[in-house]
């Protein structure tokens, strides 16, 4: 058996034609030779990987092969935020043009409500972390270091439980008492 070896860099000089060439390992071969040259360039990097995202489309690929194909671009030629997202206003208007939808707006909103969920349960998140702080600073200088037990009841806190014993503290006489059910 004979396994023939060949460097990609040996292709640098024929990005043209393997951008041309329908077989999908000829354009992913394409997009390693344009993310090397354009490794130190973020506008051309966007640019290399706006042309090899309209490859696919050019040739009528389905669907998931489009998808199946940018899950790789996107892996090999990350681009800054704002690239990024000029990046995906141009796939729109790709798509609005060849009425093959790159990714679903149904998936676009999916995607956004995951976000708008994550950054909600981060702030919520942030929050309750500010009331356990507050509280265990409140606590550390009305009665002096914390032992452990009481900074995991702290930890293991509702927001409603903070906030009661917030309340309590300046009328407890000792750090137990603030925690005592009345």
């Amino acid at each position: 058996m004979e396994f023939p070896v060949v460097k990609l860099i040996d292709y640098a000089d024929r990005t043209e034609s393997l951008q041309a060439n329908p077989n999908p390992f000829a354009l992913v071969t394409a997009a390693h030779l344009r993310t090397r040259q354009t490794k130190n360039d973020p506008r051309a990097h966007y640019r290399a990987k706006l042309d090899l995202v309209r490859l696919p489309y050019r040739q009528g690929w389905d669907r998931q092969r489009v998808l199946d194909l940018f899950a790789i671009l996107d892996w090999m030629m990350r681009l800054p935020d704002a690239l990024e997202q000029r990046l995906w206003q141009a796939i729109e208007a790709i798509e609005g043009e060849t009425k093959i939808p790159y990714v679903t707006s149904v998936e676009r909103l999916a995607i956004q409500r995951e976000r708008r969920q994550g950054l909600e349960q981060g702030l919520e998140q942030g929050r309750l972390e500010e009331k356990i702080e507050g509280l265990e600073r409140l606590l550390v200088k009305r009665f002096g270091p914390l032992d452990e037990a009481i900074r995991g009841r702290l930890d293991a806190a509702t927001p409603e439980q903070l906030d009661w014993w917030t309340d309590r503290i300046l009328d407890a006489s000792t750090v137990d008492a603030v925690f005592e059910e009345h």
